[in-house]
């Protein structure tokens, strides 16, 4: 048998952190959503005891480092499971983009393998397993729209927003989470984009006032130290996107769009400055 799983990419339309904690993580709000460009993983069991993962994709992990790999194995680990599986994994979400694309196919391992092995988890305990490895995989395990807390792990489902265009233009570089967070200094943060503001234009159904109330306290790090992600930003806004915000802690930039007909000259303006563009729907 074989269990076929969407790993979809996420993004934040807010992104605030609040504090550094004891433990070495920050304290975060982010409201977070997910759009219709997505991996795709195909699973099947082995009958020796062993986890295999093959991809297309020549430029990603496929051991240990993997967070798929890492979800398998801890599923295996806390189930109990003698079997093997063999994971291939259809690439098509930008690696170190800010788009979540490692940890939604690490939740959609879990799903997957709860299915294949019959394991009847529930999505709470999902969604724990998730966060022992990585902040942003319990938001993978339920999709939809969320605002999440704490290090980003505690989740409470919201509306999700009115349906647009979403164009996504990763540059050609790649960011480090670790270092973004590491040179943020959560205590200088002197303008916090205001959650209430953009759960409020959620539930409305206000486009105008979600595309107002975007926020990412990360931006002013990341582009500080990559001044192409500020061009590709100004670019998007200057060829009339919607709104405009950088995805997680970058590089990816998104555009909101409401009309398609603005779509063709976003795209080809942007196509100018970095091959990586994608037009999709938010995934409502």
């Amino acid at each position: 048998m074989k269990i076929y799983e969407k790993a979809p990419a996420k993004i934040n339309l807010l992104l605030d952190v609040l504090r550094k904690r004891e433990d070495g993580f920050h304290e975060v709000e982010m409201i977070m959503t997910m759009v219709d460009l997505a991996d795709r993983l195909e699973m099947e069991e082995l009958p020796r005891d062993t986890i295999i993962i093959s991809s297309q994709a020549g430029y990603i992990p496929l051991d240990e480092k993997n967070l798929a790999f890492q979800a398998a194995k801890l599923i295996k680990d806390r189930y109990d499971v003698r079997k093997g599986v063999y994971i291939h994994l259809d690439k098509k979400i930008p690696v170190a983009a800010g788009l979540a694309g490692g940890s939604s196919d690490a939740a959609a391992a879990l799903r997957g393998l709860n299915r294949l092995w019959q394991l009847n988890i529930p999505e709470e305990e999902l969604c724990r397993l998730g966060a022992e490895l990585g902040s942003d995989v319990p938001f993978c395990v339920t999709g939809g729209t969320a605002l999440a807390t704490g290090r980003g792990e505690k989740l409470e489902q919201i509306e999700n927003p009115p349906g647009c265009w979403v164009v996504l233009a990763k540059p050609p570089i790649n960011v480090s989470t670790a270092d973004v967070y590491g040179k943020l200094r959560a205590n200088e943060i002197t303008s916090h984009p205001q959650a209430k503001d953009m759960l409020s234009a959620i539930r409305h159904g206000d486009f105008h006032a979600i595309c107002d109330g975007l926020g990412n306290v990360l931006e002013k790090v990341t582009l500080e130290l990559y001044p192409e992600v500020l061009q590709l930003k100004e670019s998007m806004q200057r060829l009339g996107a919607d709104g405009v915000l950088m995805s997680g802690s970058g590089p990816t930039v998104f555009g909101l769009v409401s009309k398609e007909a603005k779509l063709a000259r976003i795209y080809n303006g942007l196509r100018g400055f970095c091959k990586e563009v994608y037009v999709v729907r938010l995934l409502t």
